[in-house]
């Protein structure tokens, strides 16, 4: 089963230059719209297809630059041993070095034997396939993969229009499961002959008047025609090509006649079974035309969850699901850089493989805001559902992510993750528990910011330290509408030494003037350790959406200049 080891693209549409090592097996790509994901699979495709010649436009070539040639390199290595015969191809077996992921131009007995199909493309839009080798061409000589060699180490790509696998013809996944062939001409000449019979016997009886004036016009000009003329099928236009023999189910009904996630998931599952002699799978938007369940069934029909990769498989995708469902060695970011595209993979750094499972749409992202803990992400999903109605873009059309930390303690293991990875990051977190100095300077010192509360408070001392006495009535009416009176009274009086309860908070929030020792004491009583009021994502939410994001308007404070900073840090309002 070939592989390939190494992927070099010049001046391929959006990709200028990439040099990619990729996996064994599965090699999902994720990242930002327009970051060439497609065109990485376009490429292997239009190098490794067995296809005698491809249609490229001066779209093709990277900023429409015709005067430098579009190339496509694929080292291919796992060669069966036709590919390593010596008479056929020796001046062109190379060698690669996975310690180094270097190529040599002579093969060796320590590393891997590898060979090298290039397609190149010049200003005259001919394409060129060759075999690269420095020993050949010093010889002035060239040549590429035999037909047959080329079909055998061809991609099967799975795309939204996966029905032609279901068909026996060239190329279908069908003829890479054995080597049965089936012998159909002598079928379709009696099949041909049974129709033409068959319909001419039926026919009489539809076109009777036609047929009787052709025959009484014949007869008047003198023409032979016999006893009667019959409508049959022309023999010569009942004809059958590739694809003539095609996978039915037991009512006669063609399984091309599936849906497009049907045909898909059978699709993969064919090419899983012929993976003996089949190569790689090339999947675009892995999710589409699938519901979740099915999804994950695709990814195991490619072998995501086999310590032995049964194929190599490169694939897209935008769904959450399918990054729950791999691990972060299978997960590469594709981002563009001038003069380059760059595929990085995610790995299985601390911090990384559980946010996978817990916040994979962050990985989706473009910038990451990585939060203390559930009621911070509440927070800010509410203030931004306040900031759309005000005409503001929402987190999520500029491209932030929130991620729940589940505490200080691993709040930077997980934000020191996204910025190694790339993304842009912030961390936004509580002041009176302190994370390790060492980590949040490490984040610092990478690019990252942070918004965290004044005074060592955290946020539901901050919230009540700065909101207006009229927010401040509703959030203590908003936690009694969540938990009831007496929990809240019994919250008050155990943090005031029975000093303060309920009846008393109402009576300042009556009058509009709520003294600083109660708003201290509003603080630490609805922090709670076990019992926190607003301490779940859509408790904090409700409270960001309908109290807290109004009332910042009121006043600047450091609750409203720490948020000002925080939303200021994403990306432009467009």
């Amino acid at each position: 089963m070939a592989r390939i080891r190494l992927l070099e693209i010049n001046n391929f549409r959006g990709i200028k230059q990439l040099r990619w090592i990729p996996a064994e097996g599965l090699n999902c790509l994720i990242g930002p719209g327009d970051s060439c994901k497609t065109s990485v699979l376009d490429a292997i495709d239009l190098c490794l297809g067995a296809r005698r010649n491809v249609q490229i436009t001066d779209a093709d070539f990277h900023g429409l630059s015709v005067t430098e040639p579009l190339s496509i390199s694929c080292t291919v290595g796992a060669l069966a041993d036709r590919l390593k015969n010596l008479e056929t191809y020796g001046l062109y077996l190379r060698n690669y070095l996975s310690e180094t992921e270097e190529v040599e131009d002579e093969s060796a007995s320590t590393g891997e034997t590898v060979l090298t199909v290039n397609l190149t493309v010049g200003s005259d839009l001919e394409p060129v396939w060759s075999l690269v080798s420095a020993r050949a061409a010093d010889q002035g000589l060239s040549r590429n993969l035999s037909w047959a060699d080329r079909q055998a180490i061809a991609p099967t790509r799975i795309g939204a229009a996966a029905d032609g696998n279901l068909v026996w013809r060239r190329g279908s996944v069908l003829n890479k499961i054995s080597e049965e062939k089936a012998d159909i001409s002598a079928a379709l000449v009696k099949a041909a002959r049974e129709a033409r019979a068959g319909f001419g016997e039926s026919a009489g009886a539809q076109l009777g008047t036609t047929l009787d004036a052709v025959k009484h016009t014949a007869d008047e000009l003198g023409i032979q025609v016999g006893d009667e003329v019959k409508a049959m099928l022309d023999a010569h236009s009942v004809s059958f090509s590739g694809g003539s023999i095609s996978l039915h189910s037991d009512k006669g009904i063609p399984l091309r006649a599936l849906g497009v996630g049907s045909t898909r998931l059978l699709t993969a599952g064919l090419q899983r079974k012929a993976s003996a002699n089949a190569t790689m799978v090339l999947v675009d938007e892995l999710e589409h035309g699938l519901e979740p369940h099915r999804i994950v069934r695709l990814l195991g029909s490619l072998g995501s969850k086999e310590d032995e990769p049964p194929l190599q498989v490169f694939a897209t995708t935008h769904s959450p699901v399918a990054l729950q469902e791999l691990s972060g060695d299978q997960l590469m970011i594709a981002r563009r850089e001038p003069g380059t595209l760059n595929i990085q993979t995610i790995g299985s750094a601390d911090g990384v493989q559980s946010t996978l499972r817990s916040n994979p749409e962050a990985f989706l992202a473009t910038s990451v805001i990585v939060c203390e803990g559930a009621s911070e992400v509440g927070l800010l999903r509410g203030i931004d559902h306040h900031r759309v109605k005000l005409g503001k873009q929402s987190l999520t059309a500029l491209g932030v992510s929130l991620v729940d930390a589940g505490g200080v303690s691993k709040i930077y293991k997980r934000a020191n993750a996204f910025l190694e990875l790339g993304y842009r990051c912030h961390v936004l977190r509580d002041d009176d528990e302190q994370p390790d100095v060492d980590d949040e300077a490490a984040f610092l010192a990478a690019g990252g910011q942070v918004t965290m509360w004044p005074d060592n408070r955290n946020l539901e001392q901050e919230l009540f330290a700065s909101l207006t006495d009229k927010a401040v009535g509703e959030l203590v009416q908003h936690a009694r509408e969540l938990h009831g009176d007496d929990l809240i009274d019994d919250h008050l009086k155990s943090k005031s030494d029975g000093k303060m309860n309920l009846s008393l908070v109402d009576c300042e929030i009556i009058i509009d003037d709520v003294e600083p020792s109660t708003r201290k004491l509003l603080g630490l009583a609805s922090s709670h350790r076990r019992a926190g009021w607003f301490k779940s994502v859509s408790w904090m939410e409700e409270a960001g959406r309908r109290i807290i994001g109004p009332d910042l308007l009121e006043d600047e404070t450091s609750l409203s200049l720490a948020l000002e900073d925080l939303f200021a840090w994403m990306p432009d309002d467009r």
